[in-house]
């Protein structure tokens, strides 16, 4: 669908410029060209009524093709880049006790002699 749209519109997109181009802004008169009086060309009302009506035509078809492709290329659901991405789930941590960090053991405030020296005996 959205590629038959995409061509209707390019082929209605160069049309219109294409109509737009073959009219006359005021003041040219494309009969003047050839050696006519003006507008003789194409008749005593000249292009205008064909012309005025094909291109509002070709407009209307423009606006409706480039409006339907801007809705369903908003309203695209393509699904999410992050569908195929595993999710480990966390589990909460067991009720523990607290954590203690040991301490050392405090140390005598009395000198001891070391304990190699008490156990050999003094020479003398």
């Amino acid at each position: 669908m959205t590629t038959l749209l995409i061509v209707v519109h390019t082929i209605v997109c160069l049309f219109l410029i294409c109509i737009v181009l073959l009219q006359h802004g005021k003041g040219a008169d494309i009969g003047a060209t050839f050696g006519g009086s003006s507008q003789s060309l194409f008749g005593t009302e000249g292009p205008l009524p064909l012309l005025n009506k094909i291109t509002t035509l070709a407009a209307i078809v423009f606006m409706g093709t480039s409006i339907t492709l801007a809705y369903m290329s908003a309203h695209k659901s393509s699904g999410s880049v992050m569908s195929e991405v595993k999710v480990q789930e966390q589990q909460a941590p067991a009720q523990q006790a607290p954590l203690t960090v040991p301490m050392p053991a405090a140390q005598p405030t009395t000198k001891e002699a070391p304990k190699g020296a008490a156990e050999q005996p003094a020479k003398k």
